[in-house]
């Protein structure tokens, strides 16, 4: 399936496909410790960036949806990333087929509900254009991301290991009532 990746705007944030000019951005987010501190605690090397930068793009082309840049009204630079994708990360079958959401901003652009527009603006196109479940990992320190996620629908599915890493595994059925 190929899919024109849409631009959506809203009062404070523009979600739009990701540009060749948005990499060094896109990698020098990965590379702040305070971004992956919840992730995977480790700062991502240019190339596994570039892996990923790359697997954004393609989810476009093969599934139909991806993740968007985040940008935020006024700033020029990508802040961070808002979407889906499949992860295929072995954590089962309640969860591996599912579209798997995601959301990361720059630290500069965190607790000022710029995360919260974003995730809410891609999950609408979602419930919109492909619907069906979703679900995502939280680190259950991650407060705001707990809050968004919450906020957004989900509801936990059960806690798992992964990297070395207790995450707490959520499922959303569709948009919250």
């Amino acid at each position: 399936m190929s899919r024109n990746i849409p631009t959506i705007n809203t009062p404070r944030v523009t979600l739009r496909g990701m540009r060749r000019e948005d990499f060094e951005r896109y990698a020098a987010i990965w590379a702040n410790p305070e971004v992956v501190s919840h992730i995977s605690g480790k700062p991502w090397p240019r190339a596994r960036s570039w892996d990923s930068f790359l697997r954004n793009a393609g989810h476009w082309q093969i599934a139909g949806f991806g993740q968007w840049a985040v940008q935020i009204r006024g700033y020029a630079e990508m802040a961070g990333q808002a979407g889906f994708f499949f992860g295929s990360r072995g954590l089962g079958d309640d969860f591996d087929p599912y579209p798997e959401a995601a959301w990361l901003l720059d630290p500069a652009f965190q607790g000022q509900g710029y995360g919260m527009d974003a995730a809410a603006a891609a999950h609408d196109w979602f419930d919109r254009v492909v619907a069906g479940r979703t679900v995502c990992v939280v680190t259950p320190e991650n407060e705001s991301s707990l809050r968004i996620s919450t906020a957004l629908g989900y509801v936990p599915l059960r806690h798992v290991t992964t990297e070395g890493e207790s995450v707490l595994l959520m499922t959303r059925k569709g948009p919250p009532v």
